[in-house]
């Protein structure tokens, strides 16, 4: 029973935890209530077999207190009594006709609460009156779990004596077996074992008892298994042998007993990585690893991926590791089926310290891999400065050095140079680290963008402002004649291309994303200008429902309302109300002069919300005076026609509801 203030129960209760049974019998006498609830709905009851106190339970239940009272956890006071090892409490619950099989909250019976907690009395009391000795709580786990889960050898002997299945599996398909094991509880496995329970058995993920065993570091359990002659190197269904969970978890004495016993110490799992792989990664592998290397590890072994165990140190940052490896032969510049060699690894996620380790033992900087990257365009893309210091660091004091002995702005194989993966990343230390170090700005990637261009796609004020005081050209071209305005008033940070964000972290990245456009509007950037299918700043913010952007475009000159209502190749109010962008289309709408501007196919904003489905854009529409009485060229249909024919009923009512509808719901298009 969890402790609570003894101040807070009532005077009934605070006299049975007293034990004062002349205070009992005298508040029953003068009718205080006798199965009175506290805040967690427990009765006097629950109190009285929590402490195991006969006397005063058999006063109670005397006075009609119900024996079957269910607290908030569901226990009853059988439960509260099996669990606090009061036999006799549990025998006269069950003398006054207690539910035996009741269960709480998570299943427990009453012998799940016994088997738990070493009651082997409270056990045999109930075991005669139990349903089945196999019942299961919610995981699926029965009495005989929770024995061999807390270790209680007699209990378990118990249990088995009255015959308790020894192969019962939970939910997970582990046995009394597995809990044992994994606990190190030796003398209950033997028990097990002396009943013939199998001590090979595997569990949904293909455990056995040696897995469970060796992940927890359970020596003693270990030496007794591999005295049985159980197979040291049985897979699970991952393809880890007891030795890969040993080397993962770090239990270095598991690993020398395993390997003492004949584990295999190049066995690859199903993913290729042998136990070095998995003692490299560990934050606590570095004894496994030597003692692995030391009984004849392959160093240079690649998992599937063809990372080496150095991929894998240089991944976690484990410079122990990294560091014994490298002494051992491991190769510095292995490459894997990526092409990334422990520097890309290291550079990738962040792992300064391996960075210097790697630099020092002779990794080459400009080893090109994944798409043709290099380390740095790795740790400008995930921005991670330090990581780009060390690597642009002539390897002493961190002085800068220019290029830092490699040409930077050796390009991938998308023709990006290293300014443009920090661009793209963000992160304006790196991009100011690479800019001082001799970065060209006008180098153009395959589709013809420039770094800046890569800063306005993120709507990253930062690195924008950076670039052009640089000297980046605001008004540069990308093949499709896309300037950096385009791609800022698209940019998906400010209409939430990451749904998964906090809403404060969107809002702040709407907010920088405005400050981008802002800066390039006062630097010199054209709204005017067109890509080559023909849309402008404003058309991409329209389409992207940046109305933000919108306002800002649309207060930079009284020239763009003009480019705005051109209907070549398609207007901004048209590509509003086509993707439904509600806030967008109203800004639009209460700027613009026509709102019955037509596309090629003699089509208005109105017809293509309409057919879409986007009620609340026609309604802004309709109340902003838009025209539901224009027909398109081809098949001479209205925006009635539009929304009828595509089945979008919402959009429907609103124009038949409109006043003077008659004439419209009656118009005939081309088939009449």
């Amino acid at each position: 029973m969890e402790l609570r203030d003894i101040k807070d129960q009532s005077p009934l209760v605070q006299a049975i935890f007293s034990r004062n049974t002349e205070e009992v019998t005298f508040l029953l006498n003068h009718e205080e209530d006798v199965n009175s609830l506290d805040q967690e709905q427990s009765t006097p009851l629950h109190a009285a077999a929590y402490l195991g106190d006969v006397h005063i339970m058999d006063l109670l239940i005397t006075s009609d207190a119900n024996v079957n009272a269910k607290d908030q956890g569901l226990l009853t006071p059988l439960h509260r009594a099996a669990a606090s090892r009061n036999e006799r409490a549990v025998e006269l619950l069950l003398k006054h006709r207690a539910e035996v099989n009741t269960r709480d909250k998570f299943w427990h019976t009453p012998l799940h609460m016994a088997a738990a907690n070493w009651a082997t009395g409270c056990a045999e009391a109930l075991i005669p009156h139990v349903c089945s000795l196999d019942v299961t709580d919610r995981s699926g786990r029965t009495p005989l779990h929770h024995a061999a889960h807390s270790g209680h050898g007699e209990m378990v002997n118990m249990l088995l004596s009255k015959g308790a299945n020894m192969s019962a599996k939970d939910k997970k398909e582990r046995q009394a077996m597995h809990w044992a094991a994994y606990l190190g509880h030796v003398e209950v496995m033997k028990l097990l074992a002396s009943h013939s329970a199998d001590v090979t058995c595997k569990d949904k993920r293909g455990y056995t008892p040696l897995h469970a065993a060796a992940a927890s570091g359970q020596l003693d359990v270990v030496k007794y298994l591999l005295r049985l002659g159980v197979e040291t190197d049985e897979p699970n269904i991952f393809g880890n042998t007891a030795l890969h969970m040993a080397c993962h978890t770090g239990q270095d004495a598991v690993a020398t007993e395993l390997v003492n016993g004949g584990a295999n110490i190049n066995q690859p799992n199903y993913h290729g990585n042998t136990p070095l792989h998995l003692a490299a990664a560990s934050s606590s592998g570095a004894l496994c690893l030597e003692l692995l290397i030391n009984n004849g590890a392959d160093v240079g072994m690649q998992n599937k991926e063809g990372k080496s165990p150095l991929h894998m140190a240089a991944m976690h940052g484990r410079f122990t590791g990294s560091q014994i490896l490298i002494q051992n032969g491991g190769e510095i510049d292995c490459a894997d089926m990526y092409g990334n060699t422990p520097l890309h690894v290291a550079a990738r996620y962040g792992q300064e310290l391996l960075i210097s380790t790697l630099l020092t033992n002779g990794a080459e900087k400009a080893r090109q891999g994944i798409h043709g990257m290099l380390p740095l365009h790795l740790a400008a893309l995930y921005g991670f400065p330090d990581c780009c210091r060390k690597l642009l660091s002539n390897g002493q004091f961190y002085n800068i050095m220019p290029s830092g002995g490699f040409d930077v702005n050796i390009i991938d194989d998308h023709g990006r140079t290293c300014l443009h993966a920090a661009a793209s990343g963000g992160n304006v230390d790196c991009l100011n680290l690479i800019l001082n170090s001799g970065a060209e700005l006008d180098i153009k990637d395959n589709l013809g963008r420039s770094p800046l261009h890569y800063a306005a796609a993120n709507g990253n004020s930062q690195c924008t402002i950076s670039l052009v005081r640089a000297g980046a050209e605001v008004n540069e071209l990308d093949l499709t004649g896309c300037s950096p305005l385009h791609y800022t008033a698209a940019s998906h940070t400010f209409c939430g291309g990451n749904t998964n964000s906090e809403p404060d972290y969107r809002v702040e990245k709407q907010h920088e994303a405005s400050l981008c456009l802002d800066y390039l509007l006062d630097n010199g950037a054209n709204p005017t200008l067109k890509n080559s299918k023909g849309y402008s700043a404003v058309h991409y913010a329209a389409a992207y429902g940046n109305k933000q952007h919108l306002e800002l475009l649309l207060e930079i000159s009284f020239n763009c309302l003009e480019e705005v209502e051109s209907n070549i190749p398609v207007s901004p109010l048209h590509l509003a109300a086509y993707y439904g962008h509600c806030e967008a289309l109203r800004l639009l709408c209460e700027t613009l002069v026509s709102l019955d501007v037509r596309d090629i196919e003699g089509r208005t904003a109105l017809h293509l919300a309409a057919q879409r489905g986007f009620a609340q854009c026609v309604e802004v529409l309709l109340k902003h005076q838009a025209s539901y009485t224009l027909k398109d060229h081809k098949n001479k249909q209205t925006a009635l026609h539009a929304a009828a024919a595509e089945g979008q009923m919402d959009c429907l009512l609103l124009l038949v509801n409109r006043e003077q509808s008659a004439d419209i719901i009656d118009s005939p298009d081309t088939q009449g």
